[in-house]
């Protein structure tokens, strides 16, 4: 599974971090960061992140 966000349309709302924090993190300054190839085991919750991003920027390819 790799995770690709489009950072031009993020916003940093951080959604994705509650959904699923083993993957996405706000850094010191505000700014999305996030585990490109996280292990399959956190599908479900990456899904979840993809899904609650409000403006739909996350997307999982594999």
């Amino acid at each position: 599974m790799r995770v690709v966000v489009d950072l031009a349309r993020c916003q940093d709302h951080g959604q994705c971090v509650f959904a699923a924090p083993e993957v996405f993190h706000l850094d010191d300054g505000g700014k999305l960061g996030f585990v490109a190839e996280p292990d399959e085991a956190l599908r479900d919750a990456v899904e979840e992140a993809a899904d609650v991003c409000p403006l739909q920027a996350i997307r999982i390819d594999g």
